[in-house]
């Protein structure tokens, strides 16, 4: 069941282009428009799609097309191939080595709902975010789609005890002005490095526990670590490994978060829709890029050869793997090997991991529909310390929207690895004792399904967020999104370029920086098209 959605969508979408080769010439006495270019990827005119005509990036359809080779038919590559074909050029493979296409995206059933092992909120919900407009033209939005900001979660103690909700609620607006600062110090431009964000964090939570009255400051001062755990489930990783003075170089856009209720696989549609029939080939695993001069045999920059033996030339290869996948086939996927600055940013970048685990239930024991299932865990600053146990990076629990029946548990760090590696029955267990102790009920049943995610384990992902480490900066972000060769190059002509959300200075670890990476390593294969096509002209 689990990727059902997600392939459900890709055997539906229209397997066509959906190109419109229009374009205006004028003629002496007057203008009019003549359809240019014919054959199979040359549909009829569709008023509700978006025409070339309107495009100026349009090919002319009549010049020669480069070879485009996709590694990846996640967000970023697909919306790098949906570009390329929504402006003439259709010459363009995807390779995608799982079974299926979304990458980090991917909604399923369970039960009464869609829940989303992947992705699972548009962080920011406005027209800005490119993944929210696509979500809009295609009708996933609904009046439901928005985050509930004023809703008040429920904080409960490792003792079992529920905070007095006037305090949890100081609490966390304490922790909110905080988390503010730490964002700020990105733009601060201090001479000398904060370290980690713990560290930052943990010192000015000590401070604001101090101005609470002493009886109150225990609850005060889980409620605030519960939310630092709760961070880590943002970030995917340790807090201690990540840098404070660039946390504040996300840009957070304006709207909120918002969800598309009928599962995030939803936006793949559009992207799939556009590209001509055969364009994405699944279970195809790369094993080698080869790229530079005289490398392929009929006047291709780049070969890329597959797991099952098979070989494509190309003119462009851009790459969107996973930046875990990068971390462990780097240095063997490329012939020659990537620059020196390439591999550091490589290596230097960090590689989180945010896992869910849905857990249904016969009979709920909250009020579905009222928010009565989502709890927040309040540990204590010891109990984090200790990490007994990987159930310590349980930051939350809440209840799937729109389902009666299925919650929803969040690890993120070492802790989401360890998650990994235990049996279903194992964590189930444990996902409940911590639900009995912090709720103080014993009786509190099993869930009859558990369903998780486990992007680690993956050899495909190797993780499911990058962030930026200690030895990291937003440099290294710009160093990985950088075309091969250099422009500086002798041959500045780029053959091998990366896309996906670890490329997306200020937009990593979203959709929507995935989107915009695909989108601008198209663009830049239709400026450099463009290029090569006036320079044949002038000859």
């Amino acid at each position: 069941m689990v990727g059902m959605l997600a392939r459900a969508a890709a055997s539906t979408v229209v397997s066509r282009c959906r190109l419109l080769r229009t374009c205006t010439r004028r003629a002496s006495g007057g203008s009019s428009m003549v359809p240019a270019g014919g054959g199979d990827c040359c549909p009829r005119q569709d008023p509700d799609k978006d025409m070339c005509l309107l495009d100026p990036c349009a090919l002319d359809p009549d010049s020669p097309q480069p070879r485009v080779v996709v590694v990846g038919a996640g967000v970023a590559g697909l919306s790098a191939a949906q570009r390329l074909a929504q402006c003439g050029l259709c010459n363009v493979t995807v390779l995608e080595a799982t079974d299926r296409p979304g990458g980090r995206v991917h909604s399923c059933w369970l039960g009464d709902s869609v829940v989303e092992l992947g992705a699972q909120w548009l962080y920011g919900g406005c027209p800005n975010n490119s993944v929210y407009s696509l979500a809009a033209r295609e009708g996933l939005l609904t009046a439901d789609s928005h985050q509930d900001q004023d809703k008040p979660p429920l904080f409960c103690t490792s003792d079992g005890r529920a905070v007095e909700p006037c305090l949890a609620r100081a609490a966390h607006h304490t922790f909110a002005l905080i988390e503010s600062q730490a964002r700020s110090l990105f733009t601060l431009k201090l001479t000398k490095p904060t370290g980690a964000l713990l560290t930052f964090l943990h010192r000015r939570m000590q401070q604001e526990v101090l101005r609470y009255p002493e009886e109150l400051r225990y609850d005060v001062s889980a409620v605030m670590h519960g939310l630092a755990n709760d961070l880590r489930c943002r970030v995917g990783a340790d807090l201690a490994s990540v840098s404070a003075d660039h946390f504040g170089s996300a840009v957070k856009l304006a709207g909120g978060s918002a969800r598309l209720p009928m599962g995030f696989v939803g936006v793949l549609a559009p992207l799939l829709r556009d590209l001509p029939e055969e364009t994405v080939h699944y279970c195809k695993v790369v094993e080698k890029i080869q790229w530079g001069s005289g490398v392929g045999k009929a006047g291709g920059r780049a070969r890329v050869r597959t797991r099952d033996g098979a070989e494509l030339e190309a003119d462009y290869v851009v790459v969107t793997v996973p930046l875990g996948v990068l971390k462990s086939t780097a240095e063997s996927l490329f012939s020659p090997s990537l620059p020196t600055e390439r591999l550091d940013a490589i290596r230097d970048l960090g590689n989180g991991v945010v896992n869910k685990i849905f857990l249904e239930y016969a009979h709920p024991f909250w009020l579905p529909g009222r928010g009565s299932g989502a709890l927040k865990l309040a540990w204590t600053p010891d109990e984090l310390l200790a990490r007994a146990s990987w159930t310590t990076g349980i930051a939350a629990l809440e209840e799937v929207p729109g389902s009666r029946a299925v919650l929803c548990a969040w690890v993120a760090g070492d802790e989401a690895r360890c998650m990994e590696n235990e049996s279903d029955d194992a964590v189930a267990e444990a996902v409940t004792r911590v639900l009995r102790r912090f709720t103080g009920d014993p009786s509190l049943p099993y869930p009859e399904t558990i369903l998780r995610s486990r992007w680690t384990s993956d050899p495909f992902f190797q993780g499911s967020v990058s962030y930026l480490g200690l030895e990291s900066n937003v440099g290294q972000q710009c160093d990985l999104s950088a075309p091969l060769p250099s422009p500086c190059a002798e041959t500045p002509e780029p053959t091998l370029l990366f896309a996906g959300e670890a490329t997306c200075p200020g937009h990593f670890a979203t959709v929507h920086g995935a989107r915009l990476s695909g989108l601008r390593e198209a663009e830049r294969i239709l400026a450099l098209t463009r290029r090569r096509h006036r320079h044949q002209s002038a000859g």
